[in-house]
């Protein structure tokens, strides 16, 4: 059913009211972020656990306030507020500073190597300021900034302080190179198989988040959970260079003039 011009004219109209409440869900965003930073600056000992929590209702937030946003068509309801700023500005905190924050606070690098924190956070700067950050054909360009999953594998799995430090400077590197990161929101069935797989992995992100208020995440079943999670980003990084691969191998066929 379509919005007449005249409906969308009204103040008050239930198409803008719709439209301001989907941009009010999607700043809900900046009330977790405020709520993360003063769980991760208290001297509450669950305040790692916590901050998991809320950057884990992020990032549900973040997953489907574009559904809702293409249901109330915001954009052509309300063309004098861009909801994909804010949407924006709140991953850069949620995916990004905050979670490079946890690791500083949580000590998760080697003493005296925090600045090397600032690379990541510059790579990403970079990654949300590039106009094709987001393919025409449905992928992320360059590792999409997921650092709060970084931040939850090495605060749950505590590796040496050289991994962690190597594995932040690999993917800092990798938001400049042009590969092809899964966008499973978008169509296509490859997409389709990595909601479903997506979907079996938030479960178990809950149940760690669940098991973790009585025992320490990087301890006993959170741990082994923790392990069995790693299914879906092992899955999600090498289905993106697969696909990045043979997106690669057609263009240089194309180049050649060989493309079948």
């Amino acid at each position: 059913m379509s919005t007449s011009p005249s409906s969308l004219d009204t103040p008050l109209s239930l198409a803008k009211i719709s439209a301001w409440a989907v941009h009010l869900y999607t700043a809900m965003g900046l009330v977790i972020a405020g709520s993360i930073i003063y769980c991760l600056v208290s001297d509450d000992p669950d305040r790692f656990h916590q901050a998991f929590v809320l950057m884990l209702v992020a990032t549900i937030i973040d997953a489907t306030d574009g559904f809702f946003a293409r249901k109330v068509r915001v954009k052509e309801v309300l063309p004098g507020f861009d909801g994909r700023r804010l949407d924006d500005i709140t991953d850069f905190l949620n995916y990004t500073f905050l979670p490079l924050f946890l690791i500083y606070e949580a000590g998760l690098l080697p003493a005296g190597q925090q600045a090397w924190l600032f690379v990541p956070l510059v790579a990403s700067a970079y990654g949300f300021c590039q106009v094709s950050a987001k393919t025409d054909d449905g992928f992320f360009l360059g590792f999409p900034s997921y650092w709060n999953l970084v931040a939850f594998y090495l605060y749950a799995m505590q590796p040496p302080g050289w991994v962690t430090v190597a594995l932040l400077m690999i993917l800092s590197l990798l938001t400049f190179i042009p590969m092809r990161y899964l966008y499973p929101s978008q169509p296509g069935r490859l997409n389709r198989l990595s909601l479903l797989l997506g979907a079996v992995w938030a479960i178990l992100l809950v149940l760690i988040l669940w098991v973790a208020r009585d025992e320490p995440l990087h301890n006993g079943r959170g741990r082994s959970l923790t392990n069995v999670s790693l299914f879906y980003p092992v899955y999600y990084l090498l289905a993106s260079w697969i696909v990045s691969a043979r997106y690669w191998h057609a263009r240089r066929l194309k180049q050649r003039g060989l493309e079948p």
